[in-house]
């Protein structure tokens, strides 16, 4: 009899088991594969927003110095035209 429960078990593993167990690892292999391409898109992703990120902070400093410069420029027009108002009403005064 122990012969017969040997064979049985032999035939359960040959049978059901290892296919189970092939079905399991190639599954997990599949999942394995794809998660891996999702990683792989999700560093993509995150590389690109670093390079925008990179180039956007750049342009922010430029349009930043640009704004600073018109600024200071604007406050000298500023200040010329007020001049200018000045020295008319102190020639109309003087007339």
């Amino acid at each position: 009899m122990p012969h017969l429960h040997t064979t049985i078990d032999s035939h359960l593993w040959a049978d059901y088991i290892l296919p189970m167990a092939n079905n399991i690892n190639a599954t997990f292999e599949h999942e394995l594969k794809r998660l891996e391409k999702r990683v792989d898109a999700l560093v993509n992703v995150c590389d690109q927003l670093q390079d925008e990120n990179r180039s956007l902070k750049q342009r922010q400093d430029v349009l930043t110095s640009e704004r600073a410069n018109l600024l200071q420029k604007n406050e000298q027009v500023r200040a010329r035209v007020e001049a200018m108002i000045g020295r008319l009403k102190a020639m109309e005064q003087g007339s």
